[in-house]
């Protein structure tokens, strides 16, 4: 047995430093000293400092007070959801034409699939308020709908031995996505609603689909940068409090330059009223002077009065 234990391996200890008793060194490395070692590890657990967040643009209140919601996005003016409504109303009508009402999954699916485009579209722009990552999220929803209702529309075309006109009609598929491109509302193809063969209400919808994804990637990819460069709620919540901040220590600032010029005025007022008052009493000194030597002159006259009188009398009496 103890033959056993000292064969096995030993795990290095650390030593003492000769040259430095308190020092200890490490023995995977001998120049290494515990302060360096502890120095090295605290600064490997720092965890690292966020950056300062960026110049984010916010919406203020009529006050000027910053706002964390972002602006909202009138949805119901895109191209892309007025689009998708259409696809609603025309997959509703396909498939109560031209597919089994019972016992077939796919009419389901269908519908489900389009009024998730537009559903997810006006979900995600309304929760875009408040969450960048929501609305995003909703919007890769509803652009997976697009490409699953999209994709339903093709196997119908391949089941039914039907030509794709993107590949094989051009003139005709030119036509047609002319006017899908230039007419975003359910007014204008409902009256073909009743009218359309299959083959040509299912090309309608493809050229619909192809328009509804490539519009939603652009936006998407706009999307994705702005949520990169202005971050999203936590980051709107940090920029809005710390231009509060920043609002009230200019605010701050300007009341206490304010009422250092008010203490300068009243500390001016109160030299001028001093000086006032100080002249004041100088002229209160005068007149009071003045008013002694007329006192004295008054007294005066009053004893030449008398010696005049006196004299008048003793002439009077001789």
């Amino acid at each position: 047995m103890n033959n056993n234990k000292e064969n096995q391996p030993q795990t290095p200890r650390e030593t003492q430093n000769p040259q430095n008793p308190r020092e200890t060194q490490n023995p995977w490395n001998p120049r290494e000293t515990r302060e360096t070692r502890d120095l090295r590890n605290t600064r490997n657990t720092q965890a690292p400092q966020s950056p300062h967040p960026k110049n984010i643009p916010l919406s203020r209140y009529s006050d000027g007070t910053p706002s964390v919601m972002r602006k909202s996005t009138v949805y119901k003016e895109l191209h892309f959801f007025r689009k998708s409504d259409v696809l609603v109303q025309l997959t509703k009508a396909f498939c109560h034409r031209f597919l089994p009402h019972y016992g077939d999954r796919t009419v389901d699916q269908m519908i489900q699939a389009a009024r998730s485009i537009k559903q997810n579209i006006a979900e995600g722009f309304t929760d875009g308020q408040t969450s960048f990552e929501t609305e995003i999220k909703l919007l890769g929803i509803a652009k997976g709908s697009n490409q699953e209702l999209l994709e339903d529309y093709q196997d119908y075309l391949k089941q039914h031995n039907l030509p794709e006109w993107a590949k094989t009609n051009i003139p005709r598929y030119d036509d047609m996505r002319t006017f899908c491109r230039d007419h975003s509302d359910e007014i204008h193809y409902r009256p073909y609603f009743d009218r359309w063969t299959d083959e040509e209400m299912v090309n309608v919808a493809i050229c619909l689909c192809h328009m509804v994804d490539k519009a939603m990637t652009s936006f998407l990819a706009k999307r994705d940068r702005e949520f990169v460069e202005e971050g999203g709620i936590r980051e709107r919540m940090t920029a809005a409090r710390l231009d509060m901040r920043a609002t009230q220590k200019q605010i701050i600032s300007q009341q206490e330059q304010e009422i250092a010029t008010l203490k300068a005025q009243n500390n001016s007022l109160t030299a001028q009223i001093n000086s006032l008052t100080a002249q004041i009493n100088s002229l209160t000194a005068q007149i009071s002077s003045q008013k002694a030597q007329i006192s004295s002159l008054t007294a005066q006259i009053s004893s030449l009065q008398h010696k005049l009188s006196l004299q008048d009398s003793q002439q009077n009496n001789e």
